[in-house]
C-alpha cells in the first residue's frame, strides 16, 4: 500500500509545472511526510498523556495541525472535503500562513536539539514548490493514506524514503553527492563496530546513510533472537548516540526525515557549515567516539574558511579530514574514524596532501585503507578509498584490500553486501590473499609519505589519475596561486 502511495505521489508532482527532478520530488514529499509524521507523534502522544490522566499540550495550534488544514475528517473517518482546502485558498494559506508560522518556531525554540528547533530549520529552508492547488490536494490525500504508528509501518517507510534518495542520486544535479552506496556504509560500520554508549558523527552527513545504519546496526540485538536492549539504552539512542552537521538546505531536510523515518524522534542535525569552525575551537565536550563520513571532494572552500585549519587548501574533503581527525577523541578513548575520500588522496604531491598524510600517519593508526572500484558510486568518475584509523597511536603497518567485485558496476549493476564479504571476513585478520596486503610504514618514503595502492600479489595499481582528475588538480593548482598572489599584491598595497 505505502509503495502504491509514494508512486502516486510521484505521478503528481511530474505532473505539475513547479517540479522539474528527483530532487524536487524528494523535497516536496519531505516537507509533507515531515507534517504528516508530526501529526502521528503529537496524536500518540495525546493519547498517552490522557491514559495517564494528564493534558497533552500541542507544538502545533489547532489550525495549523495536519487534521485541521490537510485532511479534516468526518464521521466516517473519511477526509472531508467540504472542509479541507484546495485550488487557490489551499496555496495561499501553504504558502502565506502555513510555513511563515512553522518557520517562526525557531526563535521561540529551547535549543537546536528540540523538534521545535527542527521544525523551525525546515520551514525556512525549503518552499512549497507545488504550484497547483489541485495537485497539492491530490499529494495530500495520498500521503494521508500513509501511518507511523508502529515499527513495521516506519521500517516500510523508511526503505521507499531510501530507494527515493537513490533514485534522486541516480538523476544528476548534483543529486549523487547525497548518496552513498548502502553496502558500502555497511560495511564500514560493521569495521568500527560501534557500541551502545559511543557518540557517532558525520560532519558532512548529507542524507544521513552513515547514522541511519548504524542506527540499524545497534538496534539489531532487538530483532536478533534472545536479544533485548533496555530502556535506558534506547533513550541513549534516542538522544546522545547520533551527531551531524549539514551546509545544504535539501539535505538537511532529507537528513531529519530520514533519520525520524528510521525511529530517531529529534535527531541532532544541525544547519551549518562545519568547515566554518576554527579547530582550534573544538574542546573536549564536542568530541566523538566514532567519525562515519564520505565528504564532498573537489570542492573549492574560501580563503577565510581556510584560515581555520594549520593545513591550509581549498579542497574541502582535506579540510574535512583535519576536523575528523581533530573532533575524534584522543588518549586512552581511541576514537575511531571510516571516511571515503578520492584515491589521489594517497599520492597528490602538492604540500596540503603530503602534510595531511604526514599527519593523519604519526597522529592516527591507519590500520586499513580500502580501495574502491569505479563505478562505486553511481553518476561519479572519481576512484575512492575508504579510512578506517584509530586516534592516539601512529601508525605501524597498513593492511590494503583491494575490492575487485569482478564485473563492471554501474546503475543496473551496483555494489552489493556480498561484494564485500570477503573483505570483512578477512579484515578480522588483515590476512595477506590476492586481494590484499601488508606495507610497513617504516619502510615509505617519508618526505612525500606516498600510500599508493600497489598490489605485489599481481593486482592492477590504481593511483594513476584520469585525464579530468589531472586537470582538475591543474586547475585547483593555479586557482591557489592565484590566490596567492592577490594576497602578495594586497600585501604590496
Amino acid at each position: 500500500m505505502f509503495e502504491q502511495a509514494f508512486k502516486n505521489i510521484d505521478d503528481v508532482l511530474w505532473k505539475d509545472a513547479g517540479c522539474t527532478s528527483e530532487l524536487d520530488y524528494t523535497e516536496q514529499t519531505s516537507w509533507l511526510l515531515f507534517l504528516k509524521y508530526l501529526d502521528s507523534l503529537e496524536q500518540d502522544k495525546a493519547t498517552e498523556a490522557a491514559l495517564s490522566g494528564k493534558k497533552y499540550s500541542y507544538i502545533l495550534d489547532e489550525p495549523y495541525r495536519w487534521e485541521a488544514w490537510a485532511a479534516p475528517k468526518g464521521a466516517d473517518g473519511q477526509i472531508d472535503h467540504h472542509r479541507a482546502k484546495t485550488g487557490d485558498d489551499l496555496i495561499a494559506f501553504v504558502n502565506g500562513k502555513l510555513f511563515p508560522y512553522l518557520h517562526s518556531f525557531k526563535t521561540k525554540a529551547s535549543g537546536p536539539n528540540t523538534i521545535e528547533y527542527k521544525i523551525g530549520e525546515i520551514f525556512g529552508e525549503i518552499k512549497n514548490r507545488i504550484q497547483s492547488g489541485f495537485n497539492l490536494r491530490e499529494i495530500i490525500d495520498h500521503v494521508d493514506e500513509l501511518r507511523f504508528r508502529s515499527q513495521t509501518e516506519k521500517h516500510e517507510l523508511s526503505h521507499l524514503y531510501e530507494t527515493k534518495i537513490k533514485n534522486m542520486g541516480n538523476a544528476g544535479r548534483n543529486g549523487g553527492e547525497y548518496y552513498t552506496p548502502r553496502p558500502l556504509i555497511r560495511a564500514m560500520v560493521r569495521v568500527v563496530d560501534p557500541k551502545i554508549g559511543e557518540t557517532i558523527y558525520d560532519g558532512a552527513v548529507g542524507s544521513a546513510g552513515f547514522l541511519c545504519e548504524a542506527f540499524d546496526y545497534l538496534m539489531a540485538p532487538i530483532a536478533t533472537k534472545g536479544g533485548k536492549l533496555t530502556t535506558s539504552d534506547l533513550r541513549t539512542l534516542q538522544e546522545r548516540t547520533f551527531y551531524g552537521k549539514e551546509k545544504k538546505s535539501l539535505a538537511y531536510v532529507i537528513a531529519i526525515m530520514n533519520l525520524i523515518l528510521h525511529g530517531i524522534e529529534a535527531p541532532n542535525i544541525i544547519h551549518t557549515n562545519t568547515l566554518g569552525e576554527n579547530l582550534s575551537d573544538i574542546q573536549e565536550k564536542d568530541r566523538h567516539d566514532i567519525v562515519l563520513a564520505n565528504p564532498p571532494f573537489g570542492g573549492k572552500e574560501r580563503a577565510e574558511v581556510q584560515q581555520n585549519f594549520p593545513i591550509r587548501t581549498g579542497e574541502t574533503a582535506f579540510l574535512f579530514l583535519q576536523h575528523f581527525i581533530k573532533i575524534l577523541k584522543g588518549g586512552g578513548a581511541g576514537g575511531r574514524g571510516a571516511v571515503v575520500i578520492k584515491n589521489t588522496f594517497l599520492s597528490n604531491t602538492d604540500n596540503a596532501a603530503v602534510s595531511l598524510r604526514k599527519l593523519l600517519l604519526e597522529s592516527c593508526n591507519l590500520h586499513i585503507i580500502l580501495d574502491c572500484p569505479g563505478g562505486t558510486f553511481l553518476g561519479a568518475g572519481v576512484k575512492t578509498v575508504v579510512l578506517f584509523f584509530e586516534k592516539g597511536t601512529p601508525t605501524k603497518k597498513v593492511w590494503y584490500y583491494q575490492l575487485n567485485p569482478g564485473r563492471n558496476m554501474g546503475k543496473t549493476n551496483p555494489l552489493n553486501d556480498a561484494d564485500l564479504k570477503e573483505f570483512l571476513e578477512l579484515q578480522k585478520t588483515k590476512a595477506d590473499s590476492e586481494k590484499s596486503w601488508t606495507v610497513d610504514i617504516g619502510g615509505i618514503d617519508h618526505t612525500t609519505w606516498d600510500l599508493s595502492v600497489k598490489n605485489p600479489n599481481g593486482g592492477e595499481e590504481v593511483t594513476h589519475r584520469s585525464p579530468s582528475e589531472i586537470i582538475e588538480e591543474i586547475s585547483r593548482g593555479d586557482a591557489e596561486a592565484a590566490e596567492i598572489l592577490e594576497g602578495i599584491k594586497g600585501l604590496l598595497g
